[in-house]
């Protein structure tokens, strides 16, 4: 294993030895314009105590200068990831001296130059464990210390960091600025931005509390920031939280800031949270986008108290800020802001992606067993966050939301500024809520997999049968078919427990379990309730709509439902959807269920279908609507499938638009880039586009839609590109994959399956993981047959244990297109 791996049991041991009290880090940033420089200046002082006379610190860089051990200079014994130091006292001063590396992958300390103005902008993201990118440091969550940061840069850049300035001074052109200490923090969490950012300053006063609020982006994309909404978010949120959890916040300022080419969607860094620009429309964008952003700008700042003032101690306690803050998220939306239908976006889109993670060989329990770095990194996924989200939904409903709250303050005053586990939290809500809590856990956070629900029995009494049974707290909500509408007669509530429940219902045309969505389980429709639905589902209210699209597409995925049926129940209903964000959802399902569960031999007719259904339905649409502006989306995402609407396509972008609909710069790629697939447009098109829209995402789209084109020598040369030119950044990487993989043109690039089980293993072993990532998720081949991956995991058992998930995950999803494609003819000989 490299020595940059690092184990959870290598890192207890280290923090029962060691305890850091400050760490004080100064970085040069004077010569960053400077492409030719490759590396910044970083020096680290570290304070702490010592029960051991030796240990490592964490750095990945391009070398170390000098070491010094208590006042004494210390061979420097580095070996790329890990620096030796030996000769500890009871109380020690440490300082590195060091170069690290400017970061094109997202990861550490990234550096990015705006084609618009010429200028260089840094940023840093280190979760799981990249702030050795920065700083010689302990790299583990429970080993907490005061930072203090010293930042060197141009005079004319913004410089921030967690922390206020406390001193600046500027000489020869260069700004020196020291940030007051943090209070405890993580190294993960710790952050720096440089650059000249667009600023737009406000302030949230709560009695006596006064917090400056900051909002900052690149200054090209100043014009599309909302800034007005951002913070008034932002203080709906701060007034949410501080009177939920009873815990002033605690971080002293709060900046936000988006940032470029970023791989999350956001990080928590307490007192400078980054954001993804894409939050940040350019020109066009629905009300459900801004909702999105709105939840995620309260699932970060519910991090500031799980997650920054409590940090778990090691990986496998993730879920205590990831499963919190995406529970928050959608509560304080619904709570505190005018975007009160979260819970519907949480429960039709967000609960699929936990769903699907749950279904792979590879799921985990929600408290995982994390043994090293590798794993963590990987460890954020669909279980962590919307699955975490959905259990904690289902413990409030167990609990009460008032002792949810309360368990919540005692954990925080217990706390504060420290790390736990498991059983922290749970000692605290049993005790406030007096139920079996760690009954509970035991059933929902520390097993893997999901029940089915469903109903068996047409009148009377009839049984609720679960697979896989756990406690659940649920509702069944029964509704009748009047007037060609769905209306809910009754709602019963149920605790059921066993494989098999006993349940008296009236007679209803649509029984919908798991209505108001208090449980996490996949619940299917009866016969007759799917007919209901097929006939009446865009007149149910939205979270029992929300509720029976999911059950839909669960069944779709799971091969019960025929997936032409699913489709004819789209094209049925979805043009009627009045809530975008679940309109968002439903297109897509639709285009995956075309391209992955429907037999080649029908495929092609689907696509045009739709293809048509998209364009009637932008045609159809209120003029200047965000049902408008989804379904041109949507309409150009099928045009890269079928050249049938070219005309159409090109006509929009040549101005002959649909009335009021908003083409703004991205909607345009999107057109071009499909013309581009289906040989409908040329390299000086894609030129004259990239004349009009010469930004970074224009340039990153560029290069998306010269790689389109339908030729197999372009494909290849793209899929070359990928896997050999180490200078892509990583969002140039990810646009070189979609080249390859656009228009699903698997005949332009079958040849060139052997190669990728070819490389997989030597990419992960000399990129970084989040770049290896996307090269082995990209172009993983979407083939006939498991016969090349299957023989690729026989031949190499002892690969890192995170690349082989991420293959036998992409096995899966292989096999089970393969299977739903297989059982579709007899599906439909089954189903009316």
């Amino acid at each position: 294993m490299s020595s940059a791996n690092l184990t959870r049991e290598e890192t207890a041991a280290r923090s029962a030895v060691i305890t850091v009290h400050s760490i004080r880090v100064e970085l040069d940033l004077r010569d960053a314009p400077d492409a030719a420089q490759s590396g910044f200046g970083t020096t680290t002082t570290l304070d702490f105590d010592a029960s051991t006379s030796e240990t490592w610190l964490d750095f990945v860089g391009e070398e170390v200068h000098r070491v010094t051990v208590n006042g004494s200079d210390h061979p420097v014994d580095y070996d790329g990831s890990r620096i030796q130091i030996t000769g500890l006292a009871g109380s020690n001063v440490v300082i590195v001296e060091a170069i690290g590396a400017y970061s094109r992958s997202g990861e550490g300390l990234h550096r990015f130059v705006d084609p618009v103005d010429g200028e260089t902008y840094l940023y840093t993201q280190y979760e799981p464990a990249d702030s050795r990118r920065v700083m010689a440091c302990f790299e583990q969550p429970d080993m907490k210390a005061a930072y203090s940061f010293v930042v060197h840069a141009p005079a004319s850049w913004q410089v921030l960091s967690n922390q206020s300035v406390s001193a600046a001074s500027e000489h020869d052109g260069v700004r020196t600025v020291e940030f007051a200490p943090t209070l405890p923090l993580s190294s993960y969490i710790t952050a720096v931005a440089a650059g000249p950012y667009h600023r737009v300053d406000a302030e949230w006063t709560c009695g006596d509390q006064t917090v400056s609020l900051g909002v900052l982006c690149r200054p090209s994309l100043a014009e599309f920031l909302e800034a007005d909404e951002i913070i008034e978010v932002t203080k709906q949120g701060l007034d949410f939280f501080t009177d939920a959890f009873a815990f002033a916040y605690p971080w002293g300022k709060y900046d936000q800031i988006f940032v470029p080419e970023y791989n999350l969607g956001a990080m928590e860094n307490p007192g400078l949270v980054t954001f993804t620009e894409a939050y940040l429309s350019r020109g066009a964008a629905t009300d459900a986008q801004r909702g999105a952003r709105a939840n995620t700008i309260l699932h970060e700042m519910a991090h500031m108290w799980f997650g920054d003032l409590v940090t778990m101690r090691w990986w496998d306690d993730l879920w205590l800020k990831e499963s919190f803050a995406d529970y928050m998220g959608a509560h304080a939306s619904a709570a505190a802001t005018r975007y009160t239908d979260a819970w519907e976006r949480f429960a039709a889109n967000r609960k699929a992606w936990a769903y699907q993670q749950d279904q792979l060989p590879t799921t985990h329990p929600i408290v995982a067993d994390i043994t090293d770095l590798e794993a963590a990194k990987l460890n954020f996924d669909g279980i962590t966050y919307a699955k975490g989200a959905a259990v904690l939904k289902q413990l409030v409903a167990f609990v009460g939301e008032e002792h949810f709250f309360e368990g919540a303050r005692r954990y925080f005053a217990a706390h504060a500024y420290g790390n736990t586990t498991l059983e922290d939290l749970l000692v605290q809500l049993e005790d406030v809520s007096g139920r079996d809590v760690r009954a509970w856990s035991r059933a929902w956070l520390e097993t893997s997999g999901m029940s089915t629900l469903s109903i068996e029995g047409d009148k009377g009494e009839r049984m609720l049968v679960q697979s896989d049974p756990r406690p659940h707290r649920l509702r069944v909500g029964l509704y009748d078919l009047v007037d060609g509408r769905l209306a809910r007669r009754d709602l019963v509530e149920l605790d059921i427990v066993e494989e098999r429940t006993p349940v008296t219902f009236g007679d209803a045309d649509l029984v919908l379990i798991n209505d108001d969505d208090l449980t996490y389980a996949k619940a299917r429709l009866d016969a007759r309730s799917l007919t209901a639905v097929e006939q009446a589902l865009s007149t149910l209210e939205p979270l029992p709509r929300a509720l029976v699209w999911s059950s839909l597409w669960n069944a779709t995925r799971d091969g019960e439902l025929p997936a032409e049926r699913y489709l004819r129940i789209v094209g049925a209903h979805a043009a009627s959807e009045a809530n975008i964000g679940l309109l968002s959802g439903v297109v897509a399902n639709a285009a995956y269920a075309i391209g992955h569960y429907l037999p080649h031999d029908v495929r092609a007719a689907h696509r045009t279908a739709w293809l048509e259904t998209t364009w009637n339905a932008l045609s159809e649409a209120d003029a200047g609507s965000d049902a408008q502006l989804s379904w041109a989306r949507a309409f150009a995402a099928a045009s890269a499938y079928d050249d049938v609407y070219a005309t159409q396509a090109r006509a929009t972008l040549d101005g002959d638009a649909p009335e009021k609909l908003r083409v703004d710069p991205d909607l345009r790629w999107a057109l071009l880039t499909a013309l581009r697939t289906t040989g409908h447009a040329s390299g000086e098109d894609i030129s004259a586009e990239l004349g009009r829209d010469d930004t970074a995402s224009g340039r990153t789209a560029s290069i998306r839609a010269l790689w389109s084109e339908p030729l197999a020598e372009s494909r290849i040369v793209a899929w070359h590109a990928a896997w050999e030119d180490h200078t892509l950044s990583n969002d140039h990487l990810s646009a070189t994959i979609d080249g390859v993989r656009a228009g699903g043109r698997r005949d332009l690039i079958a040849s060139l399956d052997t190669g990728y089980f070819e490389r997989i293993l030597g990419a992960w072993q000399t990129r970084s993981i989040e770049l290896a990532r996307r090269l082995v998720l990209g172009l993983f081949p979407a083939s006939e047959s498991l016969d090349d991956v299957d023989a690729w995991l026989a031949a190499n058992e002892g690969a890192p244990g995170a690349l082989r998930r991420l293959v036998i995950e992409q096995r899966d999803n292989l096999a089970r297109d393969l299977r739903v494609r297989a059982a579709q003819s007899q599906l439909a000989g089954g189903v009316g």
